[in-house]
């Protein structure tokens, strides 16, 4: 399988350090409000990672964060904690509000058929972790207590800006909002490891610790969480591309620093979605969620096939004509494997070839857009129907489109409506009509077609045979 490396910016061939256990993170939400679905599609994409992984066969460790402190309003340390923000938006408690919109975050991951991970950890249950590190870096050089705060040093690294080679006056703009200046600091690009009182006064959540009462910093959280369930070397971190500065910088450095060696060989970073107004936040107000999808009638798979229908590596643009093109394909891919016919055996031959086909879209750095074109070739092959549903389930371990269930309840659907609807006249009339075809007595056949048509039916010649609805 071949990945591109965000750090190396290459395609290169995956090779865990483990060959029986791929050790996986990913960033989790901050639990302050419902997830966008700008948001969910790095959780989708992401997904697809973790099930092709499984998919081609590697045992996979997925570990996630839940930031449920810290995280503060601008990535360069400012502005006010966004739990902190949310908790006064509904007047409830900062661990309400985290509880609440991690269930919710849990019940979208639910609707797209995200993977909940092995292992999802508040960052708040791991205070003692980001004690010791910051205690551990301030031992050997790497941090500096400052105004109350302890702070990174990035002046110790040798490189800091590891994802590119901007002078850091380019890479200032990658701070998302209102950037304060913090004369604490050493250095423009230094990061705060651990907050106390004397910031952030009105901060609700806040521990002991050696410096002081107060809490740690957003960055940190994802370096031990990963280390506490991962130890200390990892093989894939992944997230959103907007997180890649500061975020995943700051990760590296700090993880990297403390324990004194590489510490993540594969770097995966999903793109935005974006309206034509450019990248989709919720601070922009353009805040669609999958439950606002589902009110105006969109199927939350229609959403998952329309970010597979594009590269991860691309920036995708939302707009409801791109998600009704993708729900009407959604629509008609079911209504199509609905058609198909499990008797039979399976063609295990022909089975092979059409997965060749697919596993060749996951390998090219996970190509979902050929992966999806290697369902519809499944529709188009001369094998049996059997074979093709069984390539179409197969595939969906990944696509995790509910292809197959859809497609049986939509032939459910039309069976019951069928009989709800049966007319033994009519029957008797389509089966005549089928017969004077058999027999090639067209003028009787057209006679019977226009008569049920001038009855208000529609005839449908399927493969399995002639049908027919009132129009």
């Amino acid at each position: 399988m071949y990945l591109y490396n965000s750090l190396t910016h290459k395609k290169e061939l995956f090779v865990p350090n483990d060959p029986n256990l791929v050790k996986m993170y990913t960033c989790g939400p901050t639990v302050y409000h419902y997830a966008h679905i700008g948001n969910l599609r790095t959780y989708i994409m992401e997904d697809v990672l973790e099930k092709s992984l499984r998919y081609l066969g590697y045992n996979v460790r997925r570990v996630m964060n839940i930031t449920d402190v810290g995280h503060l309003a601008s990535d360069a340390d400012t502005g006010e904690d966004k739990m902190l923000k949310g908790a006064k938006r509904e007047n409830k408690t900062v661990m309400d509000i985290a509880r609440y919109y991690t269930e919710a975050f849990k019940a979208d991951c639910q609707k797209l058929n995200i993977k909940w991970p092995d292992v999802v950890e508040p960052a708040t249950n791991c205070i003692d972790e980001y004690i010791h590190m910051v205690q551990t870096l301030l031992d050997n050089g790497k941090a500096y207590f400052a105004g109350g705060n302890v702070y990174f040093d990035t002046s110790t690294l040798e490189k800091y800006y590891v994802f590119n080679d901007h002078d850091e006056e380019d890479l200032a703009v990658g701070v998302r909002e209102g950037v304060e200046a913090d004369t604490n600091k050493k250095n423009k690009n230094d990061f705060v490891l651990w907050f106390t009182k004397s910031k952030f006064e009105d901060q609700a959540l806040k521990w002991d610790s050696p410096w002081g009462v107060g809490y740690p910093g957003w960055h940190i959280e994802c370096s031990c969480i990963s280390m506490k369930h991962l130890g200390e070397d990892l093989d894939i971190h992944a997230g959103g591309i907007d997180n890649a500065f500061p975020h995943h910088t700051n990760e590296i450095a700090q993880s990297e620093s403390f324990l004194g060696h590489k510490w993540c060989n594969y770097w995966f970073h999903v793109h935005h979605l974006n309206t034509n107004d450019g990248k989709m936040s919720k601070s922009k107000g353009e805040f669609l969620t999958v439950s606002l999808l589902q009110s105006k009638g969109y199927d939350p798979m229609a959403y998952r096939l329309f970010c597979l229908q594009s590269h991860y590596r691309r920036n995708l643009v939302f707009s409801w004509e791109n998600l009704d093109n993708a729900a009407v394909a959604y629509e008609k891919l079911v209504a199509k494997i609905a058609t198909l016919n499990a008797d039979g055996a399976v063609d295990e031959a022909a089975l092979d070839a059409l997965k060749s086909r697919f596993v060749g879209a996951l390998n090219g750095d996970l190509n979902t857009s050929l992966a999806i074109t290697a369902v519809y070739d499944v529709l188009k092959a001369k094998c049996n129907d059997a074979t093709k549903l069984a390539a179409i389930k197969d595939f969906d371990r990944v696509l995790s489109l509910d292809l197959i269930a859809a497609a049986e309840a939509l032939a459910k659907k039309q069976a019951e409506e069928e009989a709800a609807n049966a007319d033994p006249e009519i029957d008797a009339l389509v089966a005549a009509r089928t017969e004077a075809k058999k027999a090639k007595n067209w003028a009787e056949a057209d006679r019977i077609r226009d008569e049920l048509k001038a009855r208000g039916i529609e005839i449908i010649d399927t493969p399995q045979g002639a049908k027919w609805r009132k129009v």
